[in-house]
């Protein structure tokens, strides 16, 4: 069996992983494992993102971890490309990933728009959008939703199941079984593992990720291999502390937070902090359409949910993502008129790396102003608008066209991160029964390599960090 990363591989964004398997002498089943956006630099992501290093055709499976858009956002081009098998994930991600493929089609065709108004001189030279929202809901088609646990029979020699991830609702670990036939030999059975984003235990509303069964090799992701995260307790402190600092400024809290997950995750708080009287009575606006419909999606896969969210708010039918203080804007005149509207205020928008969408509106009309405070409550990646918005050696930033000081105070709220970090890793890793092989993916190489190293002494394992394209023989 081959293993072959085409994204996320010594990076983060763009998650495609190829295995080709010989299930009898001279006959391979080809799958992918998950199909993601690369993220960053405007014109290298463009590049990535435009092409695939295989046959679509070739492709027999996908298997897709979760409905984060690194991970799900090409799917629409692949069908558009001529692939027409099964996407298998669980049903909270089929639901999820409806719509945020939706409103990736429309960012897509909007940027398409904007860009040939204002900075045709500057466009990256493509044929119109990656894909549009009729392409998103074409794709959709190919979606089988699973239950946790149940085996899959993906394709010859492959079989798989899902295990909850805790990373967000519908997130799945994968294990694969593995039968090749090579030559006259006797059959090979391989145990595969494949980790995804794994989540952190006790954050709210998700469940905690499940242990990895036995398994002999484990496809691994080492976003945080080498930092350690505040505790998860301490979000609601830092949350609370930044409002009442703004709110007594009259600023505004500008919070570029992914539309899935992440929004949730900050209403649930801010609503908990309310019915504490923590926080003053400011607006929040959810400035995403895409927030609201996948909060709808979150109200209808309760089995996702941890206990404490059932007992503090659906055992007693309170919606957790509807309070008195919170509004949803439904067109871009509600967003427009927000420029206009004085503090304070908190404002929530995606994308949570500020690539696309209105949060690079926000940013722009409110950077410049020291009364408002920039609030990241998640992942920056490398090369990305937001990780230079957080960056403290970076003093001015450029969007769209123009260059912005960054005079608002800027805040990182580290306990928010949805992803393991270095000590929820190694525990993750060691607990893995048989292990003979670890393959690290989704990580920048800081991250990567002192976890790796870390691997090969305490558990003397092989690990291996390829490279796009790199092929390994497992």
């Amino acid at each position: 069996m081959k293993f072959i990363s085409h994204g996320a591989a010594r990076e983060v964004t763009g998650t495609c992983h190829e295995l080709r398997i010989e299930y009898a002498p001279g006959r391979i089943s080809r799958v992918l494992l998950d199909c993601g956006l690369f993220q960053g630099r405007r014109k290298e992501s463009a590049e990535k993102n435009a092409t695939f290093a295989f046959k679509v055709t070739d492709i027999d499976a996908v298997i897709l971890s979760h409905a984060h858009m690194d991970h799900v956002g090409r799917i629409p081009l692949l069908h558009k490309k001529g692939y027409r098998g099964p996407v298998y994930c669980t049903y909270a991600t089929k639901d999820l990933a409806a719509v945020m493929l939706r409103d990736g089609g429309y960012i897509q065709e909007q940027d398409e728009e904007f860009f040939q108004k204002h900075l045709k001189s500057s466009m990256i030279a493509f044929d119109g959008p990656l894909y549009t929202q009729e392409d998103a809901a074409a794709c959709m088609k190919l979606f089988k939703g699973q239950n946790y646990g149940d085996w899959i029979s993906v394709c010859p020699g492959l079989r798989a199941r899902f295990f909850d991830a805790g990373h967000i609702i519908g997130s799945a670990q994968v294990l694969m079984e593995i039968k090749e036939q090579r030559g006259s030999g006797a059959a090979r059975v391989l145990r595969l593992g494949f980790s995804a984003d794994l989540g952190r235990s006790e954050l709210p509303i998700i469940r905690d990720p499940v242990p990895m069964q036995p398994a002999g090799v484990l496809i691994c992701e080492s976003t945080y291999g080498n930092r350690r995260h505040e505790e998860v307790g301490q979000a609601k402190n830092h949350l609370r502390e930044a409002i009442v600092r703004t709110a007594e400024r009259g600023g505004k809290i500008i919070i570029p937070a992914f539309s899935l997950e992440r929004t949730q995750e900050i209403v649930y708080d801010l609503h908990v902090l309310w019915d504490w009287k923590k926080i003053p009575p400011v607006p929040i606006i959810i400035d995403s359409p895409l927030a609201s419909s996948v909060t709808d999606v979150f109200m209808k896969h309760p089995e996702c949910y941890d206990q404490e969210m059932f007992a503090q708010f659906l055992g007693k039918q309170h919606n957790p993502f509807q309070f008195s203080l919170v509004s949803y804007t439904d067109t871009v005149e509600q967003s427009k008129a927000l420029n206009n509207t004085p503090g304070p205020m908190i404002i929530m928008a995606a994308s949570g790396m500020c690539e696309a969408g209105r949060i690079r509106h926000h940013l722009k009309n409110e950077i410049e102003n020291p009364k408002n405070t920039v609030l990241a409550v998640g992942y920056m990646a490398e090369n990305t608008l937001g990780r230079r918005v957080v960056d403290p050696a970076v003093g001015a930033i450029k969007i769209f066209d123009r260059m912005y000081q960054k005079k608002a105070e800027v805040v990182t709220i580290d306990a928010y991160s949805g992803h393991a970090d270095m000590d929820d890793l190694d525990r993750y890793v060691a607990a893995v029964e048989g292990l003979k092989k670890i393959i690290l993916v989704h990580g920048e190489t800081e991250q990567m390599e002192p976890f790796a190293k870390r691997l090969n002494t305490s558990l003397g394992v092989e690990t291996l960090l390829p490279a796009r394209g790199e092929e390994i023989e497992i």
